[in-house]
């Protein structure tokens, strides 16, 4: 097939089809001659037409197809025929190979420069091209340029640089300690590229007795491939050990350590922990993006209601605000969130973190250090001391700390501190069962922050089904409603939520904002009446309502709701186990 070409210049054709104006046209190459970015894209940027509309004008224009490539089956084989490098910089993919036949995305039909290179590069085969929307196409190279194959070649080199030896060469793999040229560094780089261009949150790296794990965690859910070259298992703990700092002849006990590495223009900050298992030494890492910045409230999907009550607390001069929930569900983002807030040059500011996940500038942050004495209640005396506005205190983990963190908020203080507790209510609770007062958690405790984290379904592949009649009966004494008019959604499957059904996360939140009566149940330690004071507050809208309103909004899936209403459960009982052994 003929590479496309239009019959004129797209800035005239636009025009002669009465798409866009005169003025308009003048208008984009003014700021194409500012910018230097094509016409399209100012056109775009200017509002003049939307990509969508530009995309289809320009696939009538050329007689070739507009497509979704989110719909449609892309050829993973086809895709590596043309290197990741060119992909990029031509905004291309190939989508489809049939014998001689090559179905290539392009996201710019109209650059001949971009069709010619292709056809250059692609020689001998035949080109047919369908156009896409650039950021489909970018969102696609990072799902078919994994580094799955470069991964297995270097853990195959690296297998046979020892392949001499029972034992790996320290020497080997220290030496050029800064040089990017060893294998094992090329390995790293590798597994921390392909984590970086899929989102993972974490790397565990995990031997067997005979093979290597390379898990990643994904939205919340870990993605496994494994090496059969578990020999290679040494080489990764030792280096990465180097790198944080950590012992490297101490393979008995557990260590902890940090470093930074620069991947695909991302300063990550990584997290290490290494643990002895039967087969060797796992670690996990724990991947903090410092080069995307602190998300604000509104980026933390927070709703606008809860959003607005939750300001109308931070900016109070006193008290204290608990977030609540377990590991992972995101209290780390919404501290940092409201600190990012409240971080203006009236106010002294001062952070005690076990560990400090971002640096923020004019916060004065404090790690904890257990080995040397300096935990959460021996700082949080000395802040006390150092004049400050607001304090945060990264858990309450004792009653010394919590009794020091209340008596801070009573004395003209705002404090912020998270709780590893079940929901909003428990967490008032809580501070009493470990040991503070009645009289001072009613005094100093403002607001509670319960949240979680649900699966969102992928917007490409989701579709509306049936609930089944089980479904329908758990949710109507959920909510204690008749459930016949909602409409539920669920994710098919699809390429581009690598077959899961559910792309990102959203954030679920409950907000519990005490009043007299309340405090007044705290006062007298009576849990049960304040459980149900909370319950029947206006303003109190439990998790598990906060994650069936979306479902009914076809954010997320039913079978997202259900299970975080069991995990609800399942926590508030393994915490309560947990309580009754201490």
């Amino acid at each position: 097939m003929a590479q496309p070409k239009l019959r004129m210049r797209l800035g005239d054709l636009l025009v002669n089809e009465l798409v866009i104006s005169d003025v308009q046209l003048s208008q984009a190459l003014a700021k194409q001659k500012q910018t230097g970015q094509k016409l399209g894209a100012a056109l775009i940027e200017l509002g003049v037409i939307s990509e969508i509309q530009l995309l289809e004008f320009l696939a009538r224009q050329l007689g070739i197809p507009f497509v979704d490539l989110g719909q449609i089956a892309v050829d993973a084989n086809a895709a590596v025929l043309l290197s990741e490098v060119h992909a990029r910089r031509l905004r291309a993919l190939v989508i489809h190979k049939d014998a001689d036949v090559l179905t290539v995305a392009i996201s710019d039909p109209a650059d001949l420069s971009a069709t010619d290179t292709l056809a250059g590069l692609l020689s001998p085969h035949q080109l047919e091209y369908v156009v896409v929307r650039e950021s489909q196409v970018l969102e696609a190279f990072d799902r078919f340029y994994r580094r799955t194959r470069e991964i297995e070649g270097f853990a195959q080199e690296l297998k046979e640089e020892y392949a001499s030896s029972d034992e790996f060469n320290i020497g080997l793999v220290t030496a050029n300690d800064e040089s990017n040229e060893t294998t094992v560094v090329k390995l790293l780089q590798s597994l921390f590229e392909d984590a970086v261009q899929v989102g993972a949150s974490d790397i565990h790296i995990e031997p067997d007795e005979k093979v290597l794990r390379i898990r990643q965690r994904v939205d919340g859910v870990l993605q496994e491939s494994v090496l059969n070259e578990v020999q290679i298992a040494s080489a990764l703990v030792l280096r990465l050990k180097l790198m944080s700092g950590l012992d490297i002849s101490e393979k008995r006990l557990p260590q902890d350590g940090r470093f930074n590495i620069k991947v695909r223009g991302h300063s990550i900050d990584v997290r290490v922990s290494t643990m002895p298992i039967q087969a060797g030494e796992s670690v996990v890492m724990r991947l903090l993006d410092q080069s995307t910045g602190i998300l604000s409230l509104e980026q933390t999907g927070m709703p606008t209601d809860i959003m607005e009550r939750v300001r109308r607390q931070l900016h109070r001069p006193h008290g204290m605000i608990v977030v609540t929930g377990p590991t992972g569900s995101g209290k780390t983002t919404t501290l940092y969130g409201a600190l990012t807030e409240l971080n203006q040059p009236g106010a002294k500011i001062i952070t005690v973190e076990d560990p400090v996940e971002y640096r923020l500038p004019r916060i004065n942050q404090v790690q904890v250090n257990t080995k040397i004495g300096l935990d959460f209640s021996s700082i949080l005396r000395t802040t006390l001391r150092q004049d400050p506005d607001i304090l945060l205190v990264g858990e309450m983990r004792d009653q010394e700390t919590v009794e020091i963190g209340l008596r801070g908020a009573l004395t003209g203080h705002l404090v912020l501190t998270t709780l590893h507790t079940n929901d909003a209510i428990t967490s008032a609770l809580r501070l009493i069962d470990m040991g503070a007062a009645g009289y001072l958690v009613a005094s100093s405790l403002r607001a509670v922050i319960a949240q979680r984290l649900v699966r969102r379904l992928c917007e490409n592949c989701k579709h509306p089904q049936p609930l089944t009649s089980e479904q329908k009966v758990w949710l109507e004494h959920l909510s204690n409603d008749n459930l016949s008019e909602s409409k539920f959604y669920h994710g098919r499957g699809c390429q581009s939520c690598n077959y899961t059904g559910y792309k990102g996360r959203v954030g679920v939140f409950e907000l519990l904002e005490l009043n007299e009566a309340m405090m007044e149940c705290l006062r007298r330690e009576n849990p049960d009446e304040f459980s149900k004071v909370a319950k029947a507050a206006a303003s109190y809208r439990p998790l598990s309502l906060a994650a069936l309103d979306y479902a009914k909004q076809s954010i997320t899936s039913v079978e997202e709701v259900l299970r975080l209403v069991e995990e609800i459960d399942l926590y508030g009982s393994v915490v309560g186990d947990l309580d009754e052994a201490h």
